[in-house]
């Protein structure tokens, strides 16, 4: 018992990681959740419009429409606590990055499918719905919450430690 104790870090090092990144989890939980929720919109739409539509258009289709309940879901709950500015400023700022994360996600796509030669709906999906979603996540997550919405300056100043009970929403 003496190495497994000797390894764990201090409680006090472990709550003290916790507050100061409590936020961030938060934030990646959230934004994570309306993802899965959006990757399943996304997914199912792909697959409906695969075989009747263009390769490139069905993913082009599929991540708008997921990307339209992304910008409710992530406005109104991951990121509700932030400083609202304009909506046709927000909505904007929010496609042009989707359209930045769409664009990496059909690199992907495109070179699987038409360089590479891996044409199948198993493939498609693998060099879209993998490589590309995440590729495309990491941009999203970062300009979300560095540009779309930002905190207010009164917020940088001085990040508040969240207690238990404010915590919870």
């Amino acid at each position: 018992m003496t190495d497994l104790q000797s390894t764990t870090p201090p409680p006090s090092l472990v709550r003290k990681l916790y507050t100061r990144f409590e936020g961030l989890v938060r934030e990646v939980g959230k934004f994570g959740t309306i993802g899965l929720i959006t990757f399943v919109i996304d997914t199912a739409v792909f697959n409906l419009l695969w075989g009747p539509l263009n390769t490139l258009v069905a993913g082009a289709i599929s991540m708008t429409v997921a990307a339209t309940c992304a910008f409710i879901g992530n406005r109104f709950w991951t990121w509700r606590d932030r400083a609202r500015t304009d909506l046709r400023r927000e909505y904007a700022l929010y496609f042009l990055f989707n359209l930045v994360g769409l664009l990496i996600a059909l690199t992907c796509l495109g070179v699987s499918h038409y360089v590479l030669g891996f044409t199948s709906q198993l493939s498609d999906n693998i060099a879209k719905n993998g490589v590309g979603l995440v590729l495309g996540t990491l941009f999203r997550f970062w300009s979300y919450r560095q540009i779309v919405f930002r905190k207010s300056p009164d917020d940088t100043a001085s990040t508040p430690v969240v207690t238990g009970s404010e915590a919870s929403g």
